[in-house]
């Protein structure tokens, strides 16, 4: 197992006309623009944009499967899913990622005398937070990539039949309250809401290749 480590990502990094303002409007429900909504997304930018803090906390752990179980290091599955996704992995990342709190009392805020722009804040939220965990994912597939390795697409608690309940033991493991200010409630609800935990398969190639 590797340390816990943490990166944060300056908002210079994730510049205005790097948005997707198409994935903004699908996460607002629209299937075309209009001027009307290019102004409120401007809006939306303009309010909560420099306001966002992108921060991951992220750790690598060997696997091992025996039987029907799936030993990931911090914890134990069943999951036939993630033992799918995982299929020909010796290690995976471990990461949670948040883009902060202020952009949910922006969201509570506007809430209260502008539901238009509340959505789409939040939809300019959930188009940050993939930004960055594409980023983070990008940067390490470029790391394992140096090793001669790659990395299986990323999966969340929730996912097929691994149970949302397994969120307490990323949280457990990775620290997740003490390094980036995100906590988990009883119905296993993050805050800040605009937050994601994910598992990604670390695959060697060649060790792949051998097994075949």
């Amino acid at each position: 197992m590797s340390a816990i480590q943490m990166i944060e990502y300056s908002t210079s990094e994730f510049p205005k006309d790097k948005i997707s303002r198409r994935e903004i409007l699908r996460y607002m429900g629209c299937k075309e623009s209009s001027p009307e909504t290019e102004l409120l997304i401007d809006k939306g930018i303009s309010e909560c944009l420099d306001k966002l803090s992108y921060k991951v906390v992220y750790s690598e752990y060997q696997i091992k499967t025996d039987g029907e179980i799936l030993d990931l290091g911090f914890a134990q599955t069943k999951s036939k899913n993630a033992r799918k996704a995982l299929e020909n992995c010796n290690s995976i990342i471990l990461f949670a990622a948040t883009i902060g709190l202020e952009i949910d009392r922006q969201i509570m805020k506007y809430g209260r005398f502008s539901p238009s722009l509340a959505l789409c804040i939040q939809a300019i939220g959930a188009e940050r937070i993939e930004a960055l965990c594409d980023r983070f994912c990008l940067d390490m597939k470029e790391k394992f990539a140096s090793e001669g390795k790659a990395l299986r697409p990323r999966f969340s608690a929730g996912y097929g039949d691994l149970p949302l309940e397994f969120q307490r033991d990323i949280f457990s493991a990775l620290a997740c309250e003490k390094n980036i200010g995100l906590t988990l409630n009883d119905s296993f609800l993050m805050s800040p809401t605009k937050s994601v935990t994910a598992v990604m398969g670390i695959q060697n190639p060649y060790i792949t290749k051998e097994k075949q």
